[in-house]
């Protein structure tokens, strides 16, 4: 199943994505919140028979959110059909 971004609301220091299917139908979100050093990103997805495109999908994401601010942590939780996701990055942290 293909998955995209959807943005919903957009402020300078948070905002909510709705993650659609190819026919617009929303199947999860994913938003986040930058603190003074911190980001924090939660994110969830209903069909378990996406979780690799979900991961293919939000870790550019990731990458690009910590460009926003020098010496920023980031914090996450994202899962798929309750399964949480572990990306590669933030294991080695």
């Amino acid at each position: 199943m293909d998955i995209y971004f959807s943005p919903e609301l957009s402020k300078e220091d948070a905002q909510v994505l709705n993650i659609v299917d190819r026919d617009e139908k929303a199947v999860g979100y994913l938003a986040y919140i930058i603190d003074e050093k911190k980001i924090y990103v939660y994110g969830q997805l209903e069909n378990e028979g996406v979780y690799e495109d979900f991961k293919d999908l939000v870790k550019p994401y990731l990458k690009g959110l910590q460009k926003v601010k020098e010496d920023v942590e980031l914090y996450s939780y994202l899962s798929v059909g309750g399964k949480k996701v572990e990306l590669e990055d933030e294991e080695k942290k």
